[in-house]
């Protein structure tokens, strides 16, 4: 018994007739019932009844072609399912962030994600360099969004999009009256950095950028628990665009006017990672933060 005899058999069944059976399986008439034959000599029982007007289902052949049935469409089921995530359209992707995805333009490459392949889904895991550097290792995340200062050795990356840096202050802070600002005047001020331990790339990447005599005050906290302490004045710090549009109680805003003050965002991945849907994924934000001149 083969896959063959079992479709050949439920086209029959479905004829009510061998010679129509063949038309539409491009068939000669003889092979179709040389595979009934077959089968029903392999389970012992006829099948069909043979008459001059064709085929009819014996009481045995009713019963059997439930099974048969069933066992092609799980079969096409088994096909269907395994083109789909041969092809990235199913499956699920666990994406490692370092900060909640609240602004532009990565909510919108999200939700454009989302239209494109509902059925994969998306587990987001929102923690520190030092934490989403293990779990990229050890397989427990499949992937990466973050800045290019944080990217670690041995990952495969891709620029997605480039913000603008704002400087964050109390609205009571003398900075408040100002429409832009320069490294020079940050650096006459606290700055505060979120930085974990065993991690140093977020204060030398502001240190590289605002330059020496500022002073740097360290907090092992979240991007908006810094914000909290800016509102109460204990300092200023870096956000960049997306950031900047949240609204932040006791917290102002203001672009930074220097040619430098810019951060790039990468997708990263480790390079033995081949599951589809990932793959997908990747090349999704990628074609779609080129499309719109994101990089």
């Amino acid at each position: 018994m083969d896959l063959l005899d079992l479709r050949y058999v439920s086209k029959a069944a479905e004829a009510l007739n061998i010679s129509r059976a063949a038309e539409i399986l491009g068939l000669n008439a003889s092979t179709i019932s040389r595979r009934i034959t077959r089968l029903e000599d392999e389970l012992g029982v006829t099948l069909f009844e043979r008459g001059h007007h064709g085929l009819r289902l014996t009481d045995a052949g009713k019963l059997i072609m439930i099974h048969v049935d069933r066992a092609l469409d799980d079969l096409e089921h088994l096909v269907r399912a395994g083109q789909q995530s041969g092809k990235g359209l199913v499956g699920s992707i666990r994406l490692g962030v370092r900060l909640p995805p609240i602004g532009e333009p990565l909510r919108t490459l999200l939700a454009a994600w989302r239209g494109e392949s509902p059925q994969v889904s998306l587990n987001l895991h929102e923690t520190n360099d030092q934490e989403l550097r293990a779990a990229m290792f050890e397989h427990r995340l499949d992937v990466a969004i973050i800045p290019e200062h944080s990217l670690w050795p041995g990952v495969v990356s891709n620029p997605i999009f480039t913000e603008r840096l704002f400087a964050a202050f109390s609205t009571n802070h003398r900075l408040h009256s100002r429409r832009a600002l320069t490294w020079a005047l940050l650096r006459k001020e606290t700055v505060l950095v979120e930085e974990w331990a065993g991690s140093h790339t977020t204060l030398e990447f502001y240190a590289s950028l605002i330059g020496s005599g500022a002073q740097f005050v360290t907090h092992s906290a979240s991007k908006q628990s810094v914000l909290a302490l800016v509102a109460a004045g204990f300092g200023v710090t870096l956000v960049t665009a997306s950031q900047a549009m949240a609204l932040v109680p006791g917290v102002a805003f203001a672009p930074i006017e220097e040619t430098n003050a810019f951060l790039r965002t990468h997708v990263a991945w480790t390079p033995e990672r081949e599951e589809p849907a990932l793959g997908r994924f990747v090349a999704f934000l990628r074609d779609e933060a080129r499309s719109h001149g994101l990089c």
